[in-house]
C-alpha cells in the first residue's frame, strides 16, 4: 500500500476543499472517489416530565440530561463512472437511560449499507439496493439531518420508525432519477417483523396494532416536481436547508402502502381482523437566497399528512427519553402504545398532521455562512382519532448559530408539547410541557 502511495500520489490524495476534506481521489480527474463523514450532535437539556415519571424508581417532575443525539459515520463514493457505494454506521438517543435495564455497550449500528447503478447518462434513471431509509410520503420521512433548519426533525414522517423497520431503514430495493424538472423514487421494501424490534408487542386489542402474523412486501413512491434550481441527488437523503447557497421552490407528494400490516380484534368478535397501513402526503418546500448583498435567506416548508394505521392506532415517543418509568396505570393513561413517560407525547396515529416551519438566515457583511445567525420555528397540528378529537399540537421555537456552516453550529431550541390523562376512562387533556435543549452539531 505504501509503494501505492508513493508510485501514484495522485490517485490517493485527499482533498483538501472546504465542502470535501476527507474524500479520497480514485482516478486522476477526481470523478471516481471515496469520501468519509463524521456527525456527531450533543444534547445537553432540561425537561419537564409527564405526570407519574420515574427515573431509576424515582418520581421526577423535572429532568436534567445529557446525551448524544446522533453520532454517525458515512463511507460513500462514485467507484465506477455508474456505480455508487454508501455505508453509514452510528448510534442514536444515547443518554443515562439509553438501555437502562440492559446493556448499555449496545448500541451503534449499520444503518444503511447500499449498491447503486446509474442506468441513464445522466440522473435520469438509477436502479439501487440494500438496507436504507429510502422512502416515500415526505422529504422528511429521508432527511440529510446534518443539515436540518430546525434543531430536530419532525420524526412523525418516519411513520414505522424502530416498528416494521431498523431506525426508519428497511432492506429494500429502489429506483430514483431526475426527468427535466420532476424528481422521482420508487421503493420496494421488506419490512422486519415486529417481534425483532426489541420490545413487548402489545396484545391484540380493538384498537390496530402491527401484526404478529403474516408478512407483505412495502411499496412507496415519492413525486417532486423543481420550479427552479434542482436538488442534490448524491445519496438518498433529502437536504434540510442549502443556507441560500441554490434556489429552490419545490411542490411533491408521497405514499406509503403495505397490505395487511395491521391487525385488531374486537372483544364481541372471535375473528381477527386485517387492515392495510396507507399514509400519503402532499407538500410544498422553499429554500431562496432574499438579498445577495446581505447574504440573507429563507427556508420554509408546509406539508399535510393523512396517517391511516388502521383503526385507533396510537403510539406514544419521546426522542432520547430522560426517564425509564411511570407510576401510572392502564386506569389513568393511555395504555399499550409505548411509554407515557418522560417527554413521550403521542406522536403517531391514525388521522392527519399539518407540518409547516420557517426559518431566515439573518442579514450579514459576511459572504461565508461563519459567525452566522438563523432563528426558526415550527409547529406540528395532530387530530389522532384515539384522541377524540383533542388536537394534538407540538411547537418548536429555537435559533442557530453558525459558527462555520453546518460543520460546527450551535442550536438552542424550546419545545411546547401536550400531555393526556385519563379519569375513569374518559380521556382528559393535560397541562402543556416544556423542554429546553442545546444542541452541539460538529460534521466533517
Amino acid at each position: 500500500m505504501l509503494l501505492i502511495l508513493a508510485i501514484n500520489p495522485i490517485l490517493f490524495a485527499f482533498a483538501q476543499t472546504d465542502n470535501e476534506a476527507l474524500k479520497i481521489k480514485l482516478n486522476e480527474s477526481g470523478s471516481h472517489y471515496f469520501q468519509t463523514t463524521f456527525l456527531n450532535q450533543v444534547w445537553v437539556r432540561t425537561t419537564e416530565n409527564n405526570p407519574g415519571t420515574l427515573v431509576q424508581g424515582n418520581p421526577e417532575s423535572q429532568s436534567f440530561d445529557i446525551g448524544l443525539r446522533r453520532t454517525r459515520l458515512q463511507l460513500f463514493g462514485q467507484i465506477t463512472d455508474r456505480t455508487f457505494i454508501y455505508f453509514q454506521f452510528g448510534q442514536n438517543n444515547f443518554n443515562a437511560q439509553y438501555n437502562s435495564t440492559s446493556n448499555r455497550k449496545i448500541a451503534p449500528f449499520f444503518h444503511d449499507a447500499l449498491g447503486e447503478y446509474r442506468i441513464s447518462d445522466k440522473n435520469q434513471l438509477k436502479v439501487g439496493g440494500g438496507l436504507s431509509i429510502i422512502g416515500g410520503l415526505s422529504r422528511f420521512s429521508q432527511p440529510s439531518i446534518g443539515t436540518i433548519t430546525t434543531m430536530d426533525v419532525p420524526v412523525f414522517a418516519q411513520t414505522t420508525v424502530d416498528q416494521i423497520d431498523q431506525f426508519s431503514r428497511k432492506l429494500s430495493v429502489y429506483a430514483r432519477g431526475q426527468i427535466g424538472r420532476w424528481d422521482y423514487r420508487y421503493i420496494l421494501s421488506d419490512p422486519f417483523p415486529i417481534t425483532s424490534n426489541g420490545q413487548t408487542p402489545p396484545a391484540l386489542a380493538p384498537v390496530s396494532n402491527f401484526a404478529l402474523k403474516g408478512h407483505n412486501l412495502q411499496h412507496q413512491a415519492y413525486l417532486i416536481y423543481q420550479f427552479f434550481d434542482q436538488e442534490s441527488h448524491t445519496t438518498p437523503y433529502m437536504t434540510g436547508s442549502y443556507l441560500g447557497t441554490k434556489k429552490i421552490v419545490n411542490i411533491a407528494t408521497g405514499a406509503i402502502y403495505q397490505k395487511n400490516a395491521m391487525w385488531n380484534k374486537q372483544v364481541s368478535s372471535p375473528d381477527t381482523t386485517y387492515q392495510n397501513m396507507v399514509h400519503w402526503a402532499i407538500e410544498s418546500f422553499v429554500d431562496i437566497p432574499l438579498n445577495k448583498e446581505k447574504h440573507s435567506a429563507l427556508n420554509a416548508y408546509i406539508g399535510y399528512f393523512n396517517t391511516n394505521y388502521g383503526t385507533n392506532y396510537l403510539r406514544y415517543n419521546g426522542v432520547m427519553n430522560p426517564a425509564n418509568g411511570t407510576s401510572a396505570t392502564a386506569a389513568n393513561s393511555i395504555s399499550g402504545q409505548g411509554p407515557v413517560y418522560g417527554n413521550s407525547y403521542p406522536m403517531f396515529g391514525t388521522g392527519s398532521v399539518v407540518y409547516t416551519q420557517i426559518g431566515y438566515l439573518l442579514p450579514s457583511k459576511n459572504a461565508s455562512m461563519s459567525n452566522r445567525w438563523m432563528p426558526y420555528a415550527s409547529a406540528t397540528l395532530a387530530k389522532y382519532d384515539r384522541l377524540n378529537g383533542f388536537s394534538n399540537n407540538t411547537y418548536n421555537f429555537g435559533i442557530n448559530y453558525y459558527i462555520q456552516s453546518n460543520k460546527s453550529k450551535l442550536s438552542l431550541d424550546f419545545q411546547n408539547r401536550p400531555s393526556f390523562l385519563v379519569n375513569q376512562g374518559e380521556l382528559l387533556k393535560g397541562q402543556r410541557l416544556n423542554s429546553v435543549t442545546l444542541q452541539f452539531q460538529l460534521f466533517i
